[in-house]
């Protein structure tokens, strides 16, 4: 129990710290900026498999999958691949969505962390639902791997409706419960008119992003179990793409259409992970396996998507 105490503690410190220090004022994130803090965001990342491997080789942490240091480091850097990789699909969304709303960039990384603070208690609550299933009812992994097929055939098949926030469901719910304005005061939520409180487009951006999170973590958080059902694992990889995924959002998002065909590698991850969560029962693949499927499969669609993209550059000049 302590090292989740711990664990949790050091993240709650380093986004007291995002929010009070090293973005007390509000400012646009540069290329440069977004470029250092998502190498720092990944190195760390890559760095915890180091604790995973410590934490893992002793009686430090409660290893109730009886794992080896080795398989569940692998583990742990074969999820936070899958995390991020699936993230790309939020980034696209999330971009939309301050588009709509006409976020000033200045005041996006605001609502990027208040946002990513709620994924991580939602996060946190579906991950733990998502354990006890697979451990006390073990015929979920079949409904869990016949979603993420499901989900990987749609992907692959239906055709691309262009994602209106002002037009979804949340939005029109909450225009029936507290008045909406078109203005912003700043990098407030909420703004007093004549003798109403009315919403921002910072508050209903921050709303929105965080419901398509919500719907997000229904494919991904299935997709990690496919890998491990181990807790700290499932949590660790998922809190280090999620906290990561601000940094890269500003990173890519000039860059968004150079990734299209990535899409086709998370088609891929999600039927491999789909297939695996399946056949759970019967064969076990080996870790090196599965982590080597989906890291080439994500360095195949990102070198495709930039050679191809290059080239519908190089032809329209």
């Amino acid at each position: 129990m302590i090292v989740w105490i711990i664990f949790v503690a050091l993240i709650l410190v380093f986004l007291a710290l995002d929010l009070g220090v090293f973005n007390r004022n509000p400012h646009i994130i540069s290329t440069k900026e977004a470029s250092l803090w998502t190498a720092i965001w990944v190195t760390a990342s890559f760095l915890f498999s180091g604790v995973i491997y410590w934490l893992y080789s002793g009686d430090i942490i409660n290893n109730v999958d009886s794992l080896t240091p080795t398989d569940a480091t692998l583990k742990y850097i074969t999820g936070y691949l899958i995390e991020i990789s699936l993230s790309v699909d939020n980034i696209f969304v999330i971009a939309v969505i301050f588009a709509s709303f006409k976020i000033p960039l200045k005041y996006q990384h605001r609502v990027l962390f208040w946002g990513i603070l709620g994924a991580i208690v939602f996060r946190a609550f579906m991950i733990f639902f998502g354990v006890v299933l697979i451990k006390q009812f073990s015929f979920t992994t079949y409904i869990f791997g016949a979603f993420l097929l499901f989900t990987a055939y749609k992907m692959m098949f239906s055709k691309e409706e262009k994602f209106q926030p002002k037009k979804s469901f949340i939005y029109r719910q909450i225009r029936k419960l507290i008045p909406i304005t078109s203005h912003m005061q700043g990098e407030h939520f909420f703004i007093k008119m004549r003798h109403i409180t009315a919403a921002t487009p910072l508050f209903m951006a921050l709303v929105i992003i965080e419901f398509t999170d919500i719907l997000f973590a229904i494919d991904s958080v299935p997709a990690i179990l496919a890998i491990t059902s181990d807790p700290f694992l499932v949590f660790s990889s998922n809190i280090f793409a999620i906290l990561g995924l601000r940094s890269m959002y500003f990173f890519l998002s000039n860059m968004l259409a150079k990734f299209y065909y990535l899409k086709f590698s998370l088609i891929a991850i999600l039927s491999f992970v789909g297939v695996k969560l399946i056949l759970m029962h019967y064969y076990t693949f080996p870790e090196w396996l599965s982590l080597s499927f989906i890291a080439l499969s994500l360095l195949v669609g990102i070198l495709v998507s930039l050679r191809l993209t290059k080239d519908i550059d190089t032809i329209k000049e």
